[in-house]
Formats: structure tokens, C-alpha cells, sequence
């Protein structure tokens, strides 16, 4: 039995699709490791409750930056916006960890530019404390976690870039059915009715599950390959 995880930040917090097979469950948790403890314990069906220990997750994919860049831009997001095209603003440029520490976007702005040459959007800096929360939680992870983005995965499973968002209707139907064609179902309200998700969020959750299971059976590729290192000691790269 493979588990894998595919984890995207949303307004609630954190939503993940956590496929055991071919079941698949939706999670929603304020923190990462609430998630990650709602996965760990989640049985596929109310069938398996008690019927066998649960396996451990084999991999955890996340689409959030994995190794912080110190005075250059990282080649992932250089090689993911290659890789999707069109859309390829759906990519951040990853701010330098000195920038991301800074209390006050300017602040953050000056850093980063004296570094790397390059300002920092206010959207960047505000996902600083999603960030740091991986990074901290990285610290005591057991199991392997990986680094995804979303339009890179549905770009694999279509076999060249998507052109149109997943706001819109044909946008996302489209994911959809990459998707379920890959084995990642994501239909009826996969235990998220009540909760403030978005149809993207849960589509990208999706999209790195589908990473994660690639990963876990080693067809997976990395961009860059081999990954980056910086300061930190952790590989960087987006996974496939």
C-alpha cells in the first residue's frame, strides 16, 4: 500500500490529497503539522478503521519553497517558468532567507535588491510565515519531503503547457481530468464541505500528489537536477 501527500497552502491554512492507492481523502488543518497528523492517521475508508496499522507516508509533496536562495535567484523557479510557459507568472522568484527574516516588506525589498539584484513583491513576503513554517517544520521530518509546483506537474500530465488558469471553468475542468486520468479523482466533496478551500487549492494539492506518487515509485525528475544547495543544507528543486 503506497501513501503519498500533496499539500498546498490556502486560506484556511493548509489543504492536502492524500492518496492511499487508489482512495483518495481530502485534509484541512490551520498548521502543517496538523495536517500532517491528520494524514498520518487518516484510513482510506471507514471500512479499514482497525482492520490493519496504516502504512507511513511515503512521500510529501508541498508547493512551497524548499531550500531559501542567500544572494541569487534559484535555478527551480528559473527552470519551472520555462517549463509551464504562458503561465509562467504562477512561479515567485524566491527571496533570499536575509530578506524574508526582514519585519517590513520595504525593509525586505532593500535586502533582497542588494543581494540578488532584484526587488521582492508584496506577494512574495507575504507568504514569508508559510515559509518559515516549512523550514521549521523540516527540521524534525521523518518522512521524504519534496519540493512541487502545481502548473509543472499538469504540464507533465498534459505534455506541454496549459494556456488557460485553473479560475476558470475550462481551466480547471481540465486539470481535473488530468488528474483523474492519473489516478488523483477528485470528485464529490472529498470530506471538505464546511471548509474554506478553493477549487484551485484543491486542484494544486492534487497536482502534488500526483508528484509524490511519482517520486515514491522513482520516476519522478528534479529541475534542476541535481538540486541546488545553499546555506541552509537543503536540496532545492522542483519535483515531477
Amino acid at each position: 500500500m503506497t501513501r503519498v501527500l500533496g499539500i498546498d497552502a490556502c486560506k484556511a491554512g493548509w489543504v492536502g490529497v492524500l492518496r492511499t492507492n487508489d482512495k483518495i481523502t481530502a485534509l484541512v488543518a490551520a498548521t502543517l503539522a496538523q495536517l500532517i497528523h491528520q494524514a498520518e492517521h487518516s484510513h482510506p475508508a471507514a471500512t479499514d478503521a482497525g482492520a490493519r496499522p496504516l502504512e507511513p507516508i511515503a512521500v510529501i509533496a508541498i508547493d512551497m519553497p524548499i531550500g531559501l536562495p542567500d544572494t541569487a535567484p534559484r535555478q527551480a523557479d528559473v527552470l519551472a517558468r520555462a517549463a509551464i510557459g504562458r503561465l509562467s507568472s504562477s512561479v515567485f522568484t524566491t527571496p533570499v532567507r536575509a530578506a524574508l527574516q526582514a519585519p517590513t516588506h520595504s525593509e525586505a525589498v532593500l535586502i533582497n535588491r542588494e543581494l540578488t539584484g532584484q526587488g521582492l513583491s508584496i506577494q512574495a513576503y507575504g507568504l514569508r510565515a508559510k515559509l518559515f513554517e516549512v523550514d521549521e517544520w523540516l527540521t524534525h521530518a521523518t518522512t521524504r519531503v519534496v519540493e512541487v509546483h502545481p502548473e509543472v506537474s499538469f504540464a507533465y500530465l498534459a505534455g506541454a503547457p496549459l494556456t488557460v488558469r485553473k479560475s476558470t471553468w475550462s481551466g480547471a475542468e481540465r486539470r481535473r481530468a488530468l488528474l483523474a486520468d492519473a489516478g488523483i479523482p477528485l470528485s464529490g466533496d472529498l470530506g471538505l464541505a464546511g471548509h474554506a478551500v478553493g477549487v484551485d487549492d484543491v486542484l494544486d494539492a492534487g497536482a502534488a500528489a500526483w508528484s509524490a506518487l511519482r517520486v515514491a515509485e522513482g520516476q519522478a525528475i528534479s529541475l534542476p537536477n541535481p538540486p541546488e544547495t545553499f546555506t541552509d543544507g537543503r536540496p532545492a528543486a522542483i519535483w515531477v
